[in-house]
């Protein structure tokens, strides 16, 4: 007797939307939540689109706010997923392998709103075809934003194809082949690292910007993004644990939190390391971390964002440093949570706006996000939220089942 046809590429997207839909009130509630959240931004970013960025809180002296903010920090989240494949692939930890498809959905989700926070900030997606090779001038090699482009976009499909690849396998209930996916695994843990690298040199580059010019920008990109990245996965694990059967090893929380404490205790090393370069041997270059961290002139609306940045980071390295529960979630959830936020701030407003503070020829201007900013930043979180959902959702529902069809 044949066996059945096997089910295509159609019936395989028709069935992960099925599972990605499907869900209890309360899951029904939280999409349309999202959705809701969305909408919103998608008006106020309407009214950008209008008026221009003239609505932003940004001006000609401070030309980077919310949207610059957020596309770093979340483009060292969308690295982290690195720091589940690297053990899971290269020191073959089979526990790390069952989560490793949830780390790369939070890197689709986190590109993505890396892309959109780029495209809000430009005015207009119609301006997207200046650096469109054949239509506009690409300027690659020599540019540094058009390595960024390749970067991001590189390991965005990357990080779609390769699970969409092994998920698509698992869905006919047949184990990929190594072959024609394992060389772009590897590929993956060099890109992870190139994407952080090149927006920290996007910064390095700028010459008549001094608080960036630290050959620490880079490799604090990644120690910012190897502590506060895990832990936005380890939310998403937990909020999993939670809220469905899908089965998780405790032993992946205490293995997260090994990573998350050495990559935050060197991430706080570097900053006392900056902070000290730059008051010890203060000079005019020093401006901007004066203003960052004390004021400067009367202007002061960043002081209390970076001391309480600096606050939660040590708070959250210290709670998972120290964790008395030994893995209980809720602990594990507030750790997660006060470091995820430190770094957001510290690596978001603490980094680009003092760039800008003082200007060149010494002006010193507050920037405060808008309305309109804020509400299309919450529309591009929910938006990201609501794909690291859509993925994960339909991703468990495949895992689950080749495991309970494969298990002896």
């Amino acid at each position: 007797m044949k066996n059945p046809p096997e089910k295509g590429f159609a019936s395989f997207i028709s069935d992960c939307s099925k599972w990605a839909l499907t869900g209890s009130t309360s899951y029904k509630i939280y999409l349309f939540a999202l959705l809701v959240i969305i909408g919103t931004g998608v008006w106020a970013y309407s009214h950008q689109f209008r008026e221009g960025l003239i609505v932003t809180g940004m001006s000609n002296i401070v030309s980077w706010g919310l949207y610059i903010s957020n596309f770093t920090f979340f483009v060292g989240v969308a690295a982290a997923a690195v720091m589940l494949i690297l053990p899971a692939y290269v020191f073959k930890d089979e526990d790390f392998h069952e989560v490793v498809i949830i780390g790369e959905c939070v890197a689709v989700g986190a590109l993505v709103m890396c892309l959109l926070f780029i495209t809000v900030d430009m005015g207009g997606p119609q301006r997207l075809w200046h650096i469109v090779p054949g239509l506009g001038l690409f300027n690659w090699p020599s540019s540094i934003l058009t390595w960024d482009v390749l970067v991001l976009n590189g390991y965005l499909a990357l990080n779609t194809l390769v699970p969409l690849y092994i998920l698509y396998c698992n869905y006919h209930n047949r184990k990929p082949v190594g072959w024609k996916y394992r060389p772009f695994i590897f590929l993956s843990i060099f890109w992870a690292v190139s994407i952080h690298m090149v927006t920290a040199f996007l910064y390095e580059g700028l010459p008549a910007r001094p608080f960036w010019n630290n050959p620490l920008l880079g490799p604090r990109f990644l120690a910012s993004a190897f502590a506060a990245g895990p832990a936005v996965i380890m939310m998403v694990i937990i909020a999993i644990k939670e809220t469905t059967s899908y089965p998780i090893d405790p032993i992946i929380f205490k293995k997260l939190k090994r990573i998350i404490v050495i990559a935050a205790v060197i991430n706080l090393l570097m900053l006392f390391s900056e902070v000290f370069k730059e008051f010890y041997t203060f000079t005019h270059h020093s401006l901007s971390a004066q203003y960052l961290f004390f004021g400067l002139d009367g202007h002061d609306a960043l002081v209390p964002w970076i001391w309480t940045a600096i606050s939660l980071n040590i708070l959250g390295t210290l709670l998972f440093a120290f964790d008395p529960t030994k893995g209980n979630t809720k602990y594990l959830m507030v750790a997660a949570i006060s470091l995820f936020t430190g770094i957001w701030i510290e690596k978001g407003f603490g980094l680009i706006v003092p760039g800008f503070v003082p200007s060149p020829i010494g002006e010193v201007v507050d920037y405060v996000a808008s309305k309109t900013e804020i509400l299309i930043t919450l529309g591009i979180l929910a938006t990201g939220i609501l794909i690291v959902t859509m993925l994960t959702k339909p991703a468990l529902h495949i895992l689950s089942n080749f495991k309970m069809l494969n298990t002896d």
